[in-house]
């Protein structure tokens, strides 16, 4: 009779277990991400402390005094020009911080650690091990989010609870740009140094002419599309109304917002089925 039990018992704890990972197999995806980035967590530290602290102080002493000297104490847009850049800076870091993670990370769970060959054999399905991985990318740019924002009220850039909205629109962001990275490198077969021009060629660009330090209007005519299909532009416009109220139309605000929505909608889609195709081939 124990013979007949054990068997039996087995097939229900293997079918709880599948219940179990079908329902939370994101979490699942998302935390062995996590658990990756122990490995430099010092780094990542030391790096989300000094970064903020070092542009505010370099760009504040030194190019946001020039400006401020010759244009006056409402530089740019009505305030001073380190309230103007610091969101967009914050912003900056976070698109570049996901792009690289979804660049080379997910590259390197199909090809150099195929750690999502190993997933496809268990009962996890394209679209868990995408979100999973998105959130867990956010393990990377969030932490780094908000000591940006603590230096940003540390120097006094920023007053008031307005500036604890800039945790979810550099989620935001870094959702958009995630996905819409992670959708283009799973269909990457080889490396033939096409994932470095991401960051030099796509990133560097959009940091550029996304009016991060300049207004955008300040740009010739002919380069104002970067800034209107860039979704560093229009979250940055979210977090300087954020931070210090910038005027801007109530339209133009839903499309800030409604923008990247899409992008990162759009990207999680692609995303999911370009998974899917490379796991069944």
């Amino acid at each position: 009779m124990t013979e007949i039990l054990e068997p039996q018992c087995d097939r229900e704890r293997a079918v709880a277990e599948y219940r179990r990972v079908r329902r939370w197999g994101w979490w699942y995806v998302a935390e062995h991400r996590i658990r990756a980035m122990r490995n430099y967590i010092g780094s990542l530290f030391i790096i989300g402390i000094g970064s903020p602290v070092m542009y505010l102080l370099g760009l504040g002493a030194g190019l946001g005094v020039l400006v401020n000297q010759n244009q006056g104490d409402n530089a740019v847009d009505g305030v001073g020009y380190l309230q103007f850049i610091a969101p967009a800076l914050l912003l900056a870091g976070v698109m570049v911080t996901a792009a690289q993670e979804s660049t080379f990370g997910v590259f390197g769970g199909f090809k150099w650690m195929p750690i999502f060959l190993g997933m496809r054999d268990t009962a996890l399905t394209p679209a868990q091990i995408v979100t999973g991985f998105a959130l867990g990318t956010m393990a990377r740019y969030v932490p780094a989010a908000c000591f940006y924002m603590l230096a940003m009220y540390t120097f006094g850039i920023i007053r008031g609870w307005g500036g604890l909205l800039m945790i979810p629109i550099a989620i935001l962001l870094g959702t958009a740009i995630s996905t819409a990275v992670m959708s283009w490198v799973a269909t990457q077969r080889n490396d033939r140094g096409q994932l470095s021009f991401v960051e030099r060629f796509v990133m560097t660009p959009l940091t550029l002419f996304s009016g991060t330090y300049f207004p955008l209007e300040t740009l010739h005519e002919g380069l104002h599309w970067v800034g209107w299909i860039s979704p560093l532009w229009h979250t940055a416009e979210l977090g300087r109304l954020a931070t210090y109220g910038s005027e801007q139309a109530l339209w133009l605000t839903v499309v800030h917002i409604l923008y990247p929505v899409v992008l990162a909608v759009a990207g999680w889609i692609l995303s999911v089925r370009h998974f899917k195709k490379r796991l069944m081939s």
